[in-house]
């Protein structure tokens, strides 16, 4: 009779038992590393793209297909990224264009289509405050 045989079934069942969880915390830690490099490698692509996005934001008004003057644009970053107030530097304002810059398959936030149907709906107001002393509003 083997020495097996003579063990009480719950010292084997206890062992069992021990064994697969063994196997299974190994599994699971091999998935982890697996799926923790993985989550960051993606992170990465991601920060690197909306940096270079940001830049490119920054930079398109110096850049030889920005079809307006350079001095014209005003940078804002958010809900839009530029105003171009079009003709400023030349003395006469033609037009005021609010323009958002996307690189490679971005499409536009929810905030960002809602400022852009806002102004595609004429819905662009002009309002003056003045503040302090002897201020009046007009």
């Amino acid at each position: 009779m083997s020495d097996l045989a003579l063990l009480p079934p719950v010292l084997l069942l206890l062992l069992g038992l021990g064994l697969g969880m063994l196997v299974a915390g190994l599994g699971a830690l091999v998935w982890k590393l697996r799926y923790t490099r993985h989550i960051r490698r993606d992170a990465v692509l991601r920060s690197q793209a909306t940096i270079s996005g940001l830049v490119h934001e920054q930079l398109l008004p110096f850049l030889p297909e920005f079809p307006f003057n350079p001095k014209d644009a005003r940078f804002l970053g958010t809900p839009v990224d530029l105003v171009v107030f079009d003709g400023l530097d030349a003395g006469q304002v033609r037009g005021i264009v609010f323009l958002e810059v996307k690189t490679g398959g971005a499409t536009l936030s929810a905030r960002e289509r809602q400022v852009r149907d806002a102004i595609k709906a004429g819905n662009v107001s002009w309002l003056e405050i003045r503040s302090g002393p002897g201020s009046r509003a007009s």
